[in-house]
């Protein structure tokens, strides 16, 4: 069953470290099969705060989501990741 992974930006506390991450991350899929929905797009907030950006990505399933975000390779890009922002995570199953 297909799976949804949402990153939100909530805030930037080290640009270089996102740079870094984000020159990174794409490498880290390799071999995961994936679909990117919505990358850094206009937010039209309808309800709660902004994120300063959201990744929407889906992946056949639960477990192959899990498999990338677990992944060796993606966690230490991640590093990246956690030291240049604050960020919330999701993974939602898709019906």
């Amino acid at each position: 069953m297909t799976a949804y992974m949402i990153f939100t930006r909530e805030s930037t506390q080290d640009q270089a470290a996102l740079d870094a991450y984000h020159s990174k991350v794409r490498d880290s899929f390799d071999g995961y099969p994936h679909k990117v929905l919505a990358a850094y797009g206009t937010q039209q907030m309808l309800e709660g705060d902004p994120a300063e950006a959201t990744v929407i990505l889906e992946f056949p399933s639960v477990t192959a989501a899990r498999a990338w975000y677990d992944s060796d390779t993606y966690q230490q890009v991640a590093q990246h990741r956690l030291e240049g922002s604050r960020h919330r995570v999701m993974l939602i199953k898709g019906q």
